[in-house]
């Protein structure tokens, strides 16, 4: 599965760069009012393939009409095609409800466009310790995000690919932890690290890190949590678990030292409150938009 986050979608245009495949992009320039996608969204168009998007609907249609005409008329010359921008009134002339003006720039998809391209910034880094149903489910939906996630957990032996005959094949079935075959369609954002010692991994951390504990013994989510605490600098401390979970472990914490505003910090159950459901899939939801309510862009 690709990833069809901003970074990867810079990747994409250099790699194409790259290979002299002929493209353009197709960059939001300008908008006001209410408009489906913000200033400075690219989008790739070919021949015959897209990536990115500047939004869907009639917009993203006429603009792709157009990049695959400016490319058939220019041929060979399409490296050296003029810049073009073109303004879109949303309601008046797409028939579209969001009712603003989008500008947009046509640009041959060269150096010179990539050199002007900026690196995508990550709104978080997280360190997910554990690789049940529920890391999965969150490795899931951070796939497409603008993040970067360390995926770490003990079991590291157990993470051979399973068959498909007797299976999931993205699963071992010994284990249901993540196989060699899922492990290997991971984005380059999200990083697999197996550790003997997962709490030791919180040392190697980066600061102002998310921290997400969910590994399947809750000792072992006991010494984690600790040791983040303990670091102080991280940017969200997040342990799965209930209300029982969380006296138990603040009890805990407190009788090995930890001050009260440290405690404070924790988060303790993690997903936004009122998000009802114990399915791993909904767990990951919650969580993955706490995060994302926590630290826009």
């Amino acid at each position: 599965m690709n990833s069809h986050t901003a970074a990867a979608l810079r990747a994409q245009a250099q790699a194409w760069v790259q290979a002299g495949v002929p493209a353009l992009v197709v960059q939001v320039l300008q908008i006001q009012g209410s408009t489906p996608r913000e200033e400075g969204t690219r989008m790739l168009v070919s021949a015959d393939q897209l990536w990115g998007t500047i939004g869907g609907g009639h917009l993203e249609w006429e603009a792709i009409a157009l990049a695959r005409h400016t490319l058939t008329e220019a041929g060979t010359a399409w490296p050296q095609a003029p810049a073009v921008e073109k303004r879109y009134p949303l309601g008046p002339t797409l028939g579209q409800c969001c009712g603003g003006v989008v500008v947009l720039r046509f640009q041959a998809l060269n150096q010179e466009a990539l050199s002007a391209w900026p690196a995508a910034p990550a709104r978080f880094h997280l360190e997910l310790h554990g690789a049940g149903h529920v890391g999965q489910a969150i490795v899931h939906l951070l796939r497409d995000l603008d993040c970067t996630v360390r995926w770490i957990d003990q079991r590291a032996d157990d993470t051979e690919a399973a068959e498909a005959a007797h299976g999931d094949p993205l699963l071992n079935d010994r284990t249901r932890l993540p196989s060699a075959a899922l492990l290997a369609t991971l984005p380059p954002h999200i990083t697999w690290h197996p550790q003997d010692d997962p709490a030791s991994a919180v040392r190697d951390a980066p600061a102002n890190a998310c921290h997400l504990v969910l590994t399947h013994r809750h000792d072992l989510d006991l010494r984690i949590i600790d040791a983040v605490l303990r670091r102080g600098d991280f940017a969200f401390a997040g342990l799965i678990g209930s209300q029982t979970k969380r006296a138990r472990f603040l009890h805990r914490l407190e009788a090995a030292g930890l001050p009260p505003d440290t405690l404070a910090r924790m988060t303790c159950p993690i997903g936004l409150p009122g998000l009802v459901g114990k399915e791993p899939a909904v767990i990951a939801v919650s969580v993955v938009a706490q995060l994302l309510q926590a630290f826009p862009p």
